[in-house]
């Protein structure tokens, strides 16, 4: 089978589990009895929703080719950095410093990975950008709480704009098969999106001991291991859209982890903001990239 055709089929099943989650929604919201029931539901229901309108938006994009995709994740990590430091204090002083991130830095890290400069791209906003964005903010000759909103702005660039890279450039890595195609870039948001449902399916269905009742108060113990081994699950089923086996696509599946802030934002209805659908692919990414790279790449 052609990339092109297990990418079709990739496609047909999503859209056929999205169509039976949004029966099973319906029935169930016409079945709730109380008014905590119709709040889980219709919570369910509008992260059904969100769904087909975010599995359209990235299908359609991938299938318009390299440069699009570029151009859609490059404009997520630009919402996701704007919504960041939404929550986080600045300073008139910093004025240069976050122009400089939106309009400098994430253009030139999509486009690195755009013409394939893995070098510079590994490096550019870990070392150069690390060190320029302080030069810039100490410009502005305010020291007041300087080494906490430098730091704020730095990891900000990193988790939003350098990780979430790591997903668009899956696509470049020359892997016999699977040269300049989106499987890969599927597996990774497959896996790691379908975590977090499971987490929130089981952590209802099951959930009792928080895992961190301060910072995420509806994550749990139960909801965490059976999450993440259903995800493991659902992982090692779709091997066959990878260079890997189905024990190597369990062990990539394993691969993810949670920031454990809840609602960044409101942007996506029923998902929270920008960061609360993209916190897993910030950690995932980067070292999905890095292993698949290392042991696949010829």
């Amino acid at each position: 089978m052609s990339s092109s055709e297990k990418f079709q089929w990739l496609i047909y099943g999503i859209g056929g589990v999205l169509a039976v989650a949004t029966i099973i929604g319906l029935v169930l919201k016409a079945r709730a009895s109380s008014d905590k029931n119709r709040e889980v539901v219709d919570n369910l229901n509008a992260r059904i929703h969100s769904w087909w309108i975010m599995v359209g938006i990235f299908a359609f994009t991938f299938l318009l080719g390299q440069a699009a995709t570029l151009v859609l994740f490059g404009l997520v990590s630009f919402l996701a950095l704007r919504e960041y430091l939404s929550l986080t204090p600045t300073h008139t002083a910093d004025r240069k410093a976050l122009s400089v991130a939106f309009f400098l830095l994430v253009p030139i890290q999509y486009w690195l990975v755009g013409v394939d400069w893995y070098g510079l791209f590994s490096v550019f906003l870990p070392v150069y950008a690390f060190l320029f964005l302080p030069a810039l903010s100490a410009l502005g000759e305010d020291t007041d709480e300087f080494l906490e909103r430098t730091s704020r702005l730095q990891w900000g660039v990193m988790i939003t704009v350098f990780c979430i890279s790591h997903l668009p450039a899956l696509l470049l890595l020359d892997i016999p098969g699977f040269e300049g195609n989106a499987l890969l870039m599927f597996f990774m948001l497959l896996v790691v999106q379908l975590s977090d449902v499971f987490q929130y399916i089981c952590g209802k269905l099951w959930g009792k001991t928080k895992v961190a009742p301060v910072t995420s108060p509806s994550k749990t113990v139960e909801g965490l291991v059976g999450g993440g081994m259903c995800a493991i699950g659902a992982g090692t089923a779709m091997w066959w859209i990878t260079p890997f086996s189905p024990l190597q696509a369990a062990l990539m599946s394993a691969v993810k982890r949670s920031l454990g802030a809840k609602d960044w934002g409101t942007m996506i209805k029923g998902h929270g903001g920008m960061l609360d659908r993209m916190d897993s692919v910030c950690f995932a990414a980067p070292v999905f990239f890095h292993l698949t790279r290392f042991y696949f790449t010829p």
